[in-house]
This record gives structure tokens, C-alpha cells and sequence, in this order.
């Protein structure tokens, strides 16, 4: 749920209360003008007025970061227009969130606000919005992400042929790069003039950043990117799920640089390096050990169990051979006929309790009876080690970043083209419809 914070608030799950969180929102007079036909539906001037407000409410105490209100409602009227897409395509194509779903997201929500559901409900409240409208625009932000997931899911395969290509080039052991990102879009097939018009509005972008503007501020005045309105923080993010130009870019960096705008194909660029962070060795600690199992059922009791499983303890202490009582004795059908050996395997592979005991044990250690939700155990540590998994790690993670990068472009393409099928008509004065941008 920590994304459902951190999204745009104009999403249920963007809600966050303001320093000093008990301050009110400004409140309007809502205005029931059109500002925008999307399809069949609309966004009305209220509508409007009520996320824009809740944006402004945001940056209460730094109202400086906050562009010119017209460029503001532009770019909240956008993300709104988007929402609603993604909403009717979800509801045509089933995508369902249950009344339960939206609950529990909730109880996260107020939880991650260290609030309960009553206060959540008063702060909501507190801040002009009508609770009930909050909750569905909770239910909808869930259905924006099922949406994203099954389209993602249909349309992105990874092959052991990228994921080999990634791990010979390096890739993964970049580390981390957390970085701010500025994006001044340039429409598909864009003439000359707007090209340079877009580039104007980049250098002037730079310009106001070396001259002292906060990065933030200038990506909430100028950035036409998604997470414009969180002052273009990307957050922390394995270096291969970036674009390749920016990870590049950035090996020469410094923390707090900032640089010239990058063209790209759809627009010009402005990252700045927050902070950088390598791969650390993933080492882990693995142990051979052999068990035997005396299940608890409805004919034999816990007490029963234990009973039989510290029997067959004194009888290895005494010299008994644990193979031959596994076989024997154990209920466990997939080691028994193992003589109970489970193999190698990381502490935690067989949950808690086990990791628990065979931590705190020495090789050739019998351990006392101890239980488990399927009964109880005695179990013998046989060897243990230390083993490098780096690699099998960093082929996940390989695995992970050409997913994460063909999810982004495809998800990107998939709005693009939700966009440009739909009747949009724009009524707020001044206002354009930019095309949809590419979020990094």
C-alpha cells in the first residue's frame, strides 16, 4: 500500500494529511460547469476544483512549489481525464474490486497514518471530502491497478536470452539510483516549432534550477511527467529498470547534479542524482538436516504427539539410528522414505519454527521435540554452510528489471492508445490536451 500514498492525490490512495494535519482544506463554492467531456462521461468544474485544492493542500507549507494555478489545473485535469479511461476500460473488459478489497486497502491506508478507520473517516472530512466519494475513489485507484496488471501480464514475456543478455553486460550490479526527473513532452510527430518550443521550456526549466529553484518546485511548475506533483522523485530504483541513457548518465554524476535537458523521443529530459547505492553480496546461511514427524489429527492428540516424538528422541540419544526410525517412524510421506533427510536448504525454508531451532543448534545436535501446525518434530543438524547466492540473485533480479522496463513501455503504449481512441473534448479555459507522457 506504500505506492497508494505516494500516487497522485487525486487517487483515493494518493491521500496524505498535510503538516500540521489539522488544518482544513480550502473549501469552494463547487462550480457544476464541464471542464471536459471524456467519452461519455465528464469532468466537471467541482471535480476539478476539489483535487486541485487537495494538491494545493499538499504543499500548504511550501506553497512556492506549486506552479501558476491555470498550470496546475491543466496538468490535475490530465491526470483526471486518464483516471476516468482507465476506469471505463477496466469496467468493459471485468475488471472487478470488491467491497472487501476497498476495506482493506482502507484499514492500510489509515494504518500507514498511524489512524484508525474513524479517524481516517474525520481527517477525509476535515479536509472538505465528502467520505463516500473518497471511497470510491479508493475503489477506482484498485481497479487502476488491476487494469495495469492485467494488461502488463498479457503483454510482457521475458526470455532466459534477455535475461542472459543483462547479466553479461553488467547490468544488475550497477546497484540503486534514486533520482528527480523533469520530463518537458513533445507530441507524437511534432513539428520544428514545437520541438523548439518544448526546448525552450527545458532550458528555461535548467536555468531556473541553477539559479536556485528547488528541483521539486521546477518539476511541479514545468514536468509534464505522471509524478509531476510529487516534485518529479522517482524514488529509489534498481539502476536497469531506468532508461539505459539515464543509468549512463549518471555513472559520471555526483549526488546533487543536475543535467543539461537530455532529447529523448518523446520530449526533453532533466534528471538529478539524489543518491546512488551498490549491490551488496548476497551470502546466506544453509543447513543439511535430517527430521521426523509424528502428525496431530482428529485420532491422535498434541499431547499424544509430543509424547511419541520425545520417545523416538531418547531413542537416538541412546544410540538409535535416525535413518532407520525416519523410515520407520516419521509421517512426513515426502522424507520418510529418505530416512528424513531434507536435503540442503536456506533457515527459513521450512517457516519459522524450524529456523528458529536450527539456528540455535550444532552439527550432529538432536533437537527436543518441538511443534509445528502440522505436529511435532525431532530434528538432527547435520552439516551447515555458507553459500554466495549473488548470482541466483541477480538472475531474479534480471528477471524482475526487463519485466519492470517492458511493463513501463507497454502500459505506456496502452495509454497512449486508450487516449487517442477516445473523444476528449477540453472546455477549461486555456487549456490543451498535451499527449499522454512516458513515465521513466
Amino acid at each position: 500500500m506504500k505506492n497508494l500514498i505516494l500516487a497522485f492525490v487525486l487517487a483515493a490512495a494518493a491521500f496524505a494529511l498535510p503538516k500540521g494535519a489539522h488544518a482544513q482544506a480550502a473549501t469552494t463554492e463547487p462550480l457544476d460547469r464541464i471542464v471536459a467531456v471524456v467519452d461519455e462521461d465528464v469532468v466537471l468544474q467541482s471535480e476539478l476544483d476539489r483535487q486541485a485544492n487537495r494538491v494545493s493542500a499538499q504543499y500548504a507549507s511550501s506553497p512556492q512549489q506549486l506552479p501558476p494555478r491555470d498550470v496546475l489545473e491543466r496538468q490535475v485535469l490530465e491526470r483526471l481525464i486518464l483516471q476516468k479511461l482507465q476506469v471505463t476500460r477496466a469496467d468493459s473488459t471485468g475488471v472487478k474490486v470488491s467491497d472487501a478489497e476497498v476495506d482493506q486497502a482502507l484499514t492500510n491506508l489509515a494504518a500507514q497514518n498511524k489512524m484508525d478507520l474513524t479517524q481516517l473517516r474525520a481527517a477525509v472530512q476535515q479536509q472538505g471530502m465528502d467520505y463516500d466519494q473518497f471511497r470510491r475513489s479508493v475503489r477506482d485507484e484498485l481497479i487502476v491497478q488491476r487494469l495495469r496488471q492485467r494488461v502488463v501480464q498479457s503483454r510482457v514475456q521475458v526470455s532466459d536470452a534477455e535475461i542472459d543478455t543483462l547479466l553479461k553486460n553488467g547490468a544488475t550490479r550497477r546497484g540503486q539510483l534514486h533520482l528527480g526527473y523533469i520530463l518537458i513532452s513533445v507530441p507524437d510527430g511534432a513539428t520544428p516549432d514545437q520541438i523548439e518550443v518544448a526546448h525552450k521550456k527545458a532550458d528555461d526549466a535548467k536555468q531556473q534550477i541553477d539559479g536556485g529553484m528547488d528541483f521539486a518546485a521546477a518539476a511541479i511548475r514545468y514536468s509534464d511527467a505522471p509524478n509531476a506533483l510529487e516534485g518529479g522523485d522517482l524514488g529509489w530504483r534498481p539502476a536497469d529498470e531506468l532508461p539505459q541513457a539515464f543509468a549512463e548518465i549518471t555513472d559520471s554524476m555526483q549526488e546533487g547534479q543536475v543535467t543539461a535537458p537530455i532529447r529523448g523521443p518523446n520530449g526533453f529530459h532533466i534528471i538529478k542524482l539524489l543518491g546512488k547505492r551498490t549491490n551488496a553480496a548476497q551470502v546466506v546461511t544453509e543447513y543439511h538436516a535430517r527430521h521426523i514427524l509424528i502428525k496431530t489429527t482428529e485420532l491422535v492428540t498434541s499431547e499424544q504427539a509430543q509424547k511419541k516424538a520425545a520417545s523416538i528422541r531418547q531413542q537416538l540419544v541412546a544410540g538409535g539410528d535416525f535413518v532407520q526410525l525416519a523410515k520407520e517412524d516419521s509421517q512426513d510421506t515426502a522424507t520418510a522414505r529418505l530416512g528424513g533427510d531434507l536435503g540442503w536448504f536456506s533457515g527459513d525454508a521450512y517457516g519459522t519454527r524450524v529456523a528458529e531451532i536450527i539456528k540455535s543448534m550444532k552439527n550432529g545436535e538432536i533437537s527436543q521435540p518441538f511443534q509445528t501446525e502440522v505436529g511435532w518434530h525431532v530434528l538432527q543438524l547435520e552439516d551447515s554452510r555458507t553459500k554466495d547466492k549473488t548470482d541466483d540473485m541477480q538472475r531474479d533480479q534480471a528477471k524482475n528489471m526487463v519485466f519492470q522496463r517492458k511493463a513501463e513501455d507497454e502500459y505506456e503504449s496502452f495509454l497512449r492508445q486508450i487516449r487517442s481512441e477516445a473523444y476528449v473534448e477540453i472546455r477549461l479555459p486555456g487549456a490543451t490536451a498535451p499527449a499522454a507522457p512516458k513515465a521513466p
